[in-house]
């Protein structure tokens, strides 16, 4: 694809996992799994509330250099720890979408014991 181009920048973390942070892809914008990381790309442990606020501000920051925001977002995929931390996620979500919320899929249960949350998005331009 001719028009593919690698989202980075200076406040988007690295990873040392093979995977860009985000792609865009004609209209779209593919976001990778953001988790609880700093710009180093490590993992800042916490809460559940924290880490899925670091999470979402990671997300935030690839929007922002890709020149779009969250309200540009029309799918999410979450990915939570713990089922009791469903209503404290579902809390943060509202802060960071509005309506129309972007389409979601929540997977509970699937991260190991390294995260409490991970996010990854699409948006359109």
């Amino acid at each position: 694809m001719e028009n593919k181009k690698v989202i980075t920048g200076s406040n988007v973390p690295k990873s040392f996992l093979p995977f860009s942070p985000g792609i865009r892809g004609g209209q779209f914008l593919f976001i990778s799994g953001q988790a609880s990381v700093d710009l180093g790309g490590n993992i800042v442990p916490g809460s559940f509330e924290e880490e899925c606020r670091r999470s979402f501000e990671n997300l935030k920051a690839i929007l922002g250099h890709a020149g779009l925001s969250t309200k540009d977002v029309i799918q999410v995929r979450n990915y939570v720890g713990k089922q009791e931390d469903l209503p404290a996620f579902n809390k943060i979500y509202k802060e960071y979408f509005n309506e129309p919320y972007p389409a979601r899929t929540t997977l509970i249960g699937c991260l190991g014991n390294l995260l409490k949350f991970e996010v990854e998005a699409i948006a359109s331009y």
